[in-house]
């Protein structure tokens, strides 16, 4: 009895938040959707185990992922750096670990925690130790050493984009219940994928539920916090890829039983909601905030539950890279109600042939109808080029983002206020998206991009920056500014000189032709790369035959790195069949296998060099039988 009464009277002498210093932590995430989810007020959804736990848990209505596809998204998540600062914004990238940082589990662990992955990492940054006890289909709570608190993550891959690919299957939704948003055309193929989607989702519902299950079986509920979230928006074309908040606006559940009450927030409510802007990037720092660790100095995020939760930001931020084997450069920040998108490479359409998205039946006949010229406006936007530059949503009024305020005169004060929150952002985490992905990577030699990133020396961050603001505006009067670039002594804001003259069109190309051939002999092939194509676009018939054989030359992934190569075939792409006819025969013996700094890289120029050749009207190239099943594996993920 004295022993009993010593104990408690510890116990209440210390810190509340010491006695709840190390609960049992459990993630339960889903891929490819948003908040369609009946808790989140869907009534099409048929999710009664989120459901049921949402109804004990604290409910995020303003949850942003960090990017709208899995990879970049679950390196942020992983890193608490965010992916354009880490270098690991590229999807299905690998780059080096930032100088002394760890993945938030290795801190976890260093603490006590046992810690688990069922299974999907999928991260863009190389592992910097051990970041995991298990990662595998046998990780679980159950295996770990007796005494040990637990950090479990088990993730389901039903409610995957993939899953709505299914030829001739029958949803167990009603396809005319379906709500089709304002930028979908109504069709029988749309309202059939959203209708699989829904399906796809309720199946996601079930695997949670089973993870639910399990957990109270082995009477820990009431010793864990649960976390149900999904990694971005639907996997639905326009939302998966694409960081607005149809990309990036994802389901966030929250529940901390009675018991490790001093780890809520103040508006903690169970059942109830909360408007806290949150994003992936938080939840590093809020995983070590739970587990009794101040968060790193290192980490971008801010918690938002535990020890040592920050103040309530007023925005979270998304961002747009490489997707797959396409580029595009898109930020992107909401305050909750509105949301601003700057696009960086506004010449680029929205719908890029991306091999995997183009398998969705709903993309396939919603570009036939562009093509037919059937589609409203709103449907329109997706396909055409150029993008705005600047782009402005009312999510109050216009949930689907089809009506762009960005010119409207009675919104250009919250604009201004937006822009200069996504420059601020940039400035602050230094942005590596400003940079060609393989010179990037050449310049950080044998550092990891993000500690070359924060090297003024390597790169010159507000030089480039402005370079690629002035040259992305899209302002005619700009050309005497960005001719001017071409001559600069950072290859970066030469290339930003560069393709700011080339999307402005015809007329500025050839008032820019003398310095745009003084850059075929740029020593970047970045630079050299957008000069030939700037050329060949819209300068005279002499000029498609001077860029043609620097094109081919340059996409030849013998000679070059992949990165070169597939920026050159990009180029060659865009000129159109009528341009490159000439060069057929080169073309079509362009090596589809080639070095790669890390296989993830590998399927990205076959992809793009088969769309080519199919173009030319030649067979596809032979796929080596390991790069066709990596392809097949990654699509599945």
């Amino acid at each position: 009895m004295l022993l009993r009464l010593l104990i408690l009277a510890v116990a209440f002498l210390l810190p509340r938040s010491a006695v709840a210093a190390q609960p049992n932590i459990l993630w339960i995430s889903s891929e490819d959707h948003g908040p369609q989810l009946g808790c989140y007020g869907d009534t099409y959804a048929t999710t009664p185990n989120i459901d049921k736990l949402a109804a004990r848990s604290l409910r995020y209505t303003h949850a942003w992922a960090a990017a709208p596809v899995c990879a970049p998204t679950r390196t942020t998540i992983i890193s608490g750096v965010h992916g354009p600062a880490s270098g690991g914004d590229h999807m299905r990238s690998m780059v080096a670990y930032p100088a002394g940082q760890k993945m938030f589990p290795q801190l976890l662990r260093e603490a006590g925690y046992y810690t688990t992955n069922h299974t999907k990492e999928d991260y863009n940054l190389k592992h910097p130790g051990q970041t995991w006890d298990v990662s595998s289909g046998q990780a679980h709570w159950k295996n770990r050493p007796t005494g040990k608190p637990f950090f479990a993550v088990f993730n389901s891959t039903k409610s995957h984009e993939s899953q709505t690919v299914k030829p001739g299957a029958t949803p167990t939704h009603d396809p005319a219940k379906a709500r089709v948003p304002a930028y979908h055309p109504d069709t029988p193929e749309v309202r059939r994928d959203w209708a699989l989607f829904y399906d796809s989702v309720t199946a996601a519902d079930a695997d949670a539920g089973e993870v639910l299950a399990q957990l109270a079986a082995d009477g820990l509920t009431e010793d864990t916090i649960i976390f149900y979230w999904a990694d971005h928006g639907s996997g639905m074309p326009r939302s998966k890829r694409w960081p607005s908040n149809s990309g990036l606006h994802v389901p966030l559940l929250v529940h901390i039983p009675e018991k490790l009450k001093d780890l809520r927030p103040a508006d903690y409510v169970a059942g109830g909601t909360t408007d806290r802007p949150v994003s992936f990037v938080d939840f590093a720092p809020t995983m070590c905030s739970l587990a009794g660790i101040k968060p790193p100095a290192w980490m971008q995020g801010y918690a938002f539950l535990g020890k040592f939760i920050a103040p309530v930001q007023p925005y979270v931020y998304g961002f747009r890279g490489r997707m797959d084997e396409r580029y595009d450069l898109v930020r992107s920040v909401t305050d909750g109600r509105y949301v601003y998108l700057r696009n960086y490479l506004p010449h680029l359409s929205q719908g890029q042939h991306v091999d995997t998205q183009f398998k969705t039946p709903t993309t396939a006949v919603w570009k036939k109808l562009y093509d037919e010229g059937k589609l409203t406006a709103g449907q329109r936007i997706f396909w055409q080029t150029p993008k705005a530059p600047e782009e402005l949503y009312d999510l109050q009024n216009d949930r689907d983002e089809v009506n762009n305020l960005a010119a409207s005169p009675a919104h250009q004060a919250i604009l201004a206020k937006l822009r200069a929150a996504q420059q601020t952002h940039s400035r602050r985490i230094r942005d590596l998206g400003f940079i060609p992905e393989g010179e990037r990577l050449t310049r950080a030699g044998t550092q990891a991009p993000y500690d070359f990133g924060h090297d003024d020396t390597k790169y010159p961050f507000e030089r480039v920056f402005a370079a690629a603001e002035l040259a992305s505006s899209l302002k005619p009067e700009a050309a005497p500014a960005l001719k001017k670039l071409l001559t600069d002594p950072d290859s970066a804001v030469r290339y930003w000189g560069a393709i700011g003259l080339y999307m402005r069109g015809p007329a500025v190309v050839n008032g820019a032709h003398t310095e745009l051939a003084a850059a075929l002999t740029d020593t970047s092939p970045y630079v050299r790369i957008v000069a030939a194509e700037a050329l060949g676009q819209f300068g005279p018939a002499a000029d498609v035959t001077t860029a043609l054989p620097i094109l081919t030359s340059l996409a030849d992934w013998g000679k070059n790195d992949v990165f070169t190569s597939l920026a050159a075939l990009h180029a060659l792409e865009s000129l159109g069949l009528a341009k490159i006819t000439p060069a057929r025969t080169a073309i079509l013996v362009l090596p589809s296998t080639g070095p790669v700094p890390d296989s993830r890289y590998a399927a990205y120029i076959p992809r793009i060099l088969g769309d080519l050749r199919a173009s030319l009207g030649a067979e596809p190239a032979a796929t080596p039988a390991g790069e066709a099943k990596k392809g097949k594996r990654k699509a599945a993920k």
